[in-house]
């Protein structure tokens, strides 16, 4: 699962699509520039609402379990990963301008892999959990 991530199903995100259906969308309109977590407002103080993503102006918000952030990945989530990743960010000293919309276009093919990254990236961190969780407790003395 780890391994072939790129072929496990799409975890069915719900999205916010305003008044248009999903359908309509044409590839310019899955570009990302910033994955990022809305803001929301617990207990007075300004957090970010890890159940939900803002992925562009057009497909503003995708919603998804918390459970998906247990998965961690060299100390971070994997869905964090994917989120931090997929966007267009230039390199301060060079210039460069690395934009993960053009690798999904050029390579993959498909102007949707961003979105359907973290759907697939949802379902592999929940699968792995759901493993992980029903493993036995060692018994170590």
């Amino acid at each position: 699962m780890h391994i072939n991530y790129e072929t496990v199903a799409k975890y069915p995100v719900t999205l916010d699509c305003g008044k248009r259906a999903i359908s309509e969308f044409g590839d310019k309109e899955y570009r990302v520039v910033k994955m990022k977590r809305p803001k929301i407002k617990v207990d007075g103080k300004s957090v970010n609402d890890n159940s939900t993503s803002c992925l562009q102006r057009l497909y503003n918000r995708t919603q998804y379990p918390l459970g998906a952030y247990n998965y961690v990945v060299n100390g971070k989530a994997a869905i964090e990963w994917v989120i931090e990743r997929q966007a267009v960010t230039t390199d301060k000293k060079s210039g460069i301008i690395n934009d993960a919309n053009d690798w999904a276009v050029e390579t993959m093919g498909n102007a949707k892999y961003p979105l359907e990254l973290l759907q697939r990236i949802i379902t592999v961190s929940l699968e792995t959990m759901k493993i992980v969780d029903n493993l036995p407790t060692l018994d170590i003395d």
